[in-house]
């Protein structure tokens, strides 16, 4: 049949749409279909949390392409359509409507969905998450309407949201159950940081909060009650305590599944015609030499080439290392490497922590494992570079910005 030439993409996000224009450009000329489970075609992540959010960038932006690029590249285009069922040794999927399309190889970009909140209230009109581009323009409305908003969440999301509420002048509080916002991600030392940051723009920040429950009125927000009994009101509350890949179809396929569907460094996963990208993709890194999920842009900016080439049968690995960015206040970052909590000796900074313009390196051994620029821009590439060196570094000459970090290399 015809139709089993086809490659099938199921997940219509970023990773989606790029490992379709990834095919295209490496002449794969046979059927391709795009599935997605949205009615809007395919857009970037970063933005709703930041220049949409914030009313600074246009929708248009948002887009991977311009509508009428995908009829100009012969990518059968669907939307609306959720992948229920893999059925490997058939070559097939079922659709949420019951319908089977047959396939050559499938790339799994399925994503990842918002944990929910398990206190009663949570189904309190006025709960908001963020995920979809629907989500971002409700919260632009909340913005403009709310007196007084509770984060739930110092993670990316809540900062940032937190961020853009307060930019449009609304009162802010954020509830984390750590001490700190980020701290298993940035440690103490660089999570202080970030605290200070909201702090120093009016946000009431609360650490070792536990949420009880969220109260309301006539079936809509009006507090957060947390579990030493106190309250705090709210006209709306934001839920950022992290995502769940979407693993369900690929699980019940029988596809190895740990924390996302477990893939090589080539994306292939446990089925060789089956492939992952994304925030769904476990996926063997070779210079770190492990696992990793990584639930960030570049991510599924990147690895869709890697995953087309080799569903093309190339030899390649992805072996990008981790990278992430944010904007919140007047503070933009990158942050490039990877460390686990309490994986690292030592942070050396590099500027000057207090105006917020400096460089952090997270390092074990002497070696530098992560480098976070805030505020200092163009570095990027030297950082990488000290991280995939291995090689231990002078601390001090590290700490010093008279010295160019290109003369630390090997």
């Amino acid at each position: 049949m015809a139709q089993n030439t086809a490659f099938l993409i199921a997940g219509a996000g970023l990773a989606g749409a790029k490992a379709a224009e990834a095919l295209r450009a490496e002449g794969f000329d046979g059927p391709l279909v795009l599935l997605g489970d949205e009615r809007e075609r395919p857009y970037e992540r970063p933005p709703l949390s930041k220049g949409y959010l914030l009313g600074t960038s246009e929708k248009e932006k948002v887009y991977v392409h311009p509508p009428q690029w995908y009829a100009e590249h012969d990518v059968d285009l669907r939307l609306g359509r959720t992948v229920s069922a893999v059925d490997p040794a058939a070559h097939e999927v079922t659709l949420a409507d019951g319908s089977r399309l047959g396939y050559a190889k499938l790339l799994l970009a399925t994503g990842s969905t918002p944990r929910r909140l398990p206190v009663p209230g949570a189904d309190l009109d006025g709960v908001h998450y963020l995920r979809r581009l629907a989500d971002s323009e409700r919260l632009q409305e909340v913005n403009r309407s709310a007196s007084r908003i509770v984060v739930i969440g110092a993670g990316w999301i809540g900062l940032e949201t937190a961020a853009a509420a307060r930019t449009a002048g609304v009162e802010v509080t954020v509830l984390e159950a750590a001490p700190l916002p980020l701290l298993r991600v940035l440690g103490p030392e660089v999570a202080r940081i970030f605290a200070t940051l909201h702090t120093d723009h009016g946000v009431e920040l609360r650490g070792g909060a536990q949420v009880a429950e969220i109260t309301g009125t006539n079936g809509a927000v009006d507090g957060v009650r947390l579990a030493d009994g106190s309250l705090i009101g709210a006209d709306a509350v934001i839920v950022g305590v992290g995502i769940t890949p979407n693993t369900e179809p690929a699980a019940a396929a029988g596809l190895k599944v740990d924390n996302g569907i477990v893939v090589d460094e080539r994306l292939r996963s446990s089925h060789p015609d089956i492939f992952a990208a994304g925030d769904v993709a476990n996926a063997y890194h070779p210079l770190l030499g492990r696992h990793l999920r990584v639930e960030h842009w570049a991510n599924a900016l990147h690895q869709p080439k890697t995953a087309a080439q080799a569903m093309l049968d190339q030899d390649v690995r992805y072996d990008r290392l981790p990278y992430f960015f944010t904007d919140q206040y007047d503070l933009g970052m990158e942050y490039t490497g990877y460390v686990e909590p309490e994986g690292y000796d030592r942070v050396v900074f590099r500027g000057d922590t207090d105006a917020r313009e400096f460089i952090a390196f997270w390092l074990s051994g002497g070696r530098v494992l992560a480098g976070m620029n805030v505020n200092v821009w163009d570095v990027v590439e030297p950082i990488r570079a000290l991280v995939t060196s291995g090689q231990a570094v002078d601390p001090e000459r590290l700490a010093d910005p008279d010295v160019p970090l290109t003369e630390l290399l090997p």
